[in-house]
């Protein structure tokens, strides 16, 4: 086995971190930056991992495609990242894709993805596509009308994520009467919601994100609106991007999220007050991704620990790493949001998915709450391409794929 004599020879553990402290996605991806150096904080200020303290290595990637591309390299080659926790757009992850697969890294990703992947690379932290709109679009028809139009920036995730929730429509009789993708950071979207209102939908599902989701729920409220006949309907509008807005303009709008700030239960309760009390916690939210991003440092963690019951520095792997996370559970006791786990075969989290209603101090209710955890299935919709399991993706035909794609 080929020994990894670079961390060997080092006193601590290099990380790598990649979000967008700058740009039109910094609105959420900030917060990100701060839970994940708050969490690594916490696990230094107890005695880091294996009594070597975690050096997290940070890279704006300046809410541009481009620019994760040239980060992660610059992680891996330049500091020599053991993993990375990093990507908010599902079009980050995939410029990161080639090097992270090439580099035989490990990359977690603490973001609501669309699935139709199998990489073996890769730890998803945020929900897939089967975890929230499922019961989200069921919902939104049943609590206000059938007839919905669609929005979303224009990139992979809103545009799987709307086929999606197509099915879901269809299969609760719902119609979709408009589709539209703006261009990413795109703020003008008085022409997008002139379309909806002559369309007269009883709801609107955005995938818009960043200063575009912002930008929609402002020009939703001049424009006169009423949230209580045509709310918005959102996987990503979270009390971040609330908070931006404000309230007023946020209140009583819907959203489907694995976590909210207002969930009742004593970790999140002590969370909540140690994360905002800290020097990181300057947001003043919670959120599900910032929740997510902190999920993904516990589980490296855990998994880092159990590596190390067996292995020295000397011949850990980023493989290590990942065969360890294989089923590793996050009970109610670390995890803000209650019980998950990494899912063995393709390491998504399970989550238990919600639906909150925002109100007028940018906290949300919660309206809804599955009975049980919904396990991950990032082929949900294509079964006819088969299975995702640890090794790849195990087709019909008999055949196993490695790093699936699309």
């Amino acid at each position: 086995m080929k020994r990894n004599d670079a961390l060997a020879e080092r006193d601590d553990i290099p990380v790598g971190v990649i979000f967008s402290a700058t740009g039109h996605l910094s609105v959420i991806e900030k917060s990100s930056i701060d839970v994940t150096l708050y969490a690594l904080d916490r696990i230094n200020r107890a005695g880091g991992i294996g009594g070597r303290p975690v050096t997290p290595y940070f890279f704006d990637a300046c809410s541009d495609v481009r620019t994760y591309a040239l980060g992660i390299g610059e992680l891996i080659r330049e500091h020599g990242v053991l993993c990375t926790f990093g990507g908010y757009t599902s079009a980050s992850r995939r410029a990161m894709l080639p090097t992270v697969i090439a580099s035989n890294h490990l990359l977690y990703l603490p973001t609501c993805w669309e699935g139709k992947e199998c990489v073996q690379n890769i730890i998803y932290t945020g929900p897939v596509a089967n975890q929230h709109s499922v019961d989200l679009i069921p919902f939104m028809i049943r609590n206000f009308g059938p007839r919905a139009c669609f929005i979303g920036s224009d990139y992979v995730w809103p545009r799987e994520t709307n086929a999606v929730a197509r099915v879901w429509m269809d299969r609760n009789k719902g119609e979709v009467l408009s589709e539209q993708y703006l261009p990413l950071g795109v703020t003008d979207v008085s022409d997008a919601l002139g379309l909806i209102r002559a369309e007269a939908p009883d709801f609107i599902f955005s995938t818009l994100v960043g200063n575009s989701a912002l930008a929609l729920y402002r020009e939703y409220t001049r424009l006169g609106f009423d949230r209580r006949k045509t709310p918005i309907a959102s996987l990503t509008t979270s009390e971040a991007e609330v908070r931006a807005m404000g309230s007023d303009i946020g209140e009583g709008h819907i959203l489907a999220a694995p976590y909210f700030q207002s969930l009742q239960n004593p970790t999140n309760a002590a969370f909540v007050h140690s994360f905002l009390a800290s020097p990181y916690g300057e947001t003043g939210v919670t959120h599900f991704n910032l929740e997510n991003t902190y999920l993904a440092v516990l589980a490296f963690e855990h998994a880092l620990n159990a590596c190390l019951e067996t292995k020295d520095w000397a011949h850990l792997t980023a493989n290590d790493i990942r065969n360890a996370s294989a089923g590793l559970a996050l009970g109610n006791d670390v995890s803000p949001e209650g019980h998950v786990w990494i899912d063995p075969d393709n390491f998504c989290m399970a989550f238990v998915p919600k639906i909150g209603r925002c109100g007028p101090d940018g906290q949300f209710e919660i309206l809804q709450s599955s009975i049980r955890h919904v396990q991950p299935d990032p082929y949900a919709l294509y079964p006819e391409r088969g299975i995702c399991r640890r090794d790849g993706l195990h087709t019909p035909d008999g055949m196993v794929v490695p790093n699936a794609l699309y």
